[in-house]
């Protein structure tokens, strides 16, 4: 009879572990699917060019309108960034975002948000537990499209770009006033310890089998080789 009892008391918490793994996976399938419907077409997706350059990527998927009404503005996604050796894309880190304005098109019902981090100032800020953008690192909306001229002062000196889709339109956007801090939670879901994201990324850490697509298609689009 005890042991029935602590069986069925461990029930709920195994409820909650494989909940909390299929979030993540879920979670990082969106991330995936933002990114490839994105790039997928040319002429209204990130500049080659800029991708090119990128030493981070950061894709928040699906920041739900409602969340917003009472000001608890927050969403949830990954980072990844360029293997050292500059060839490839490394595991990603859990991170949140906070506050600030997220571009929402009228009538929107939630938004996805990619950022680059376009240089190794960004990357260490990313790298660091919290920062705001537009204050501790300059942020600038992205330009869209291939044709786009991707050499002006404000793309070539921000420390990251940043853009928006919503009801199927993809627009650079100013994330001024937005907090990014690393999730350590996060990571434990995905990886089975809190890991620093700092220690995820410079540790060459195994990209776990969840973002295998997410990872596949940075290197498809972009890996350097």
């Amino acid at each position: 009879m005890k042991m029935k009892l602590t069986v069925l008391a461990a029930l709920p918490l195994c409820s909650m572990l494989l909940l909390a793994e299929s979030d993540s996976e879920k979670r990082l399938d969106a991330a995936a699917g933002v990114f490839s419907e994105v790039m997928g077409t040319p002429d209204k997706s990130i500049p080659q060019g800029l991708l090119d350059k990128a030493q981070c990527a950061i894709i928040i998927p699906g920041l739900k309108k409602g969340a917003f009404i009472f000001g608890a503005k927050y969403g949830k996604g990954y980072a990844s960034c360029r293997k050292q050796s500059g060839t490839g894309w490394g595991a990603p880190g859990t991170v949140k975002i906070e506050g600030g304005s997220f571009g929402f098109q009228i009538g929107g019902s939630e938004t996805d948000v990619i950022m680059l981090i376009m240089n190794e100032r960004g990357m260490n800020r990313l790298l660091s537990s919290k920062f705001t953008l537009g204050a501790d690192a300059s942020v600038a909306a992205g330009p869209v499209g291939r044709t786009t001229d991707a050499q002006t002062d404000a793309f070539m000196t921000a420390e990251i770009l940043s853009w928006s889709r919503s009801r199927g339109v993809f627009a650079g956007v100013s994330l001024q006033g937005a907090t990014l801090r690393q999730d350590l939670d996060g990571n434990k879901e995905l990886y089975g310890k809190p890991y620093q994201n700092r220690d995820i990324v410079l540790g060459n850490t195994a990209v776990p089998q969840p973002a295998n697509r997410l990872i596949d298609l940075l290197n498809r689009y972009s890996g350097r080789k």
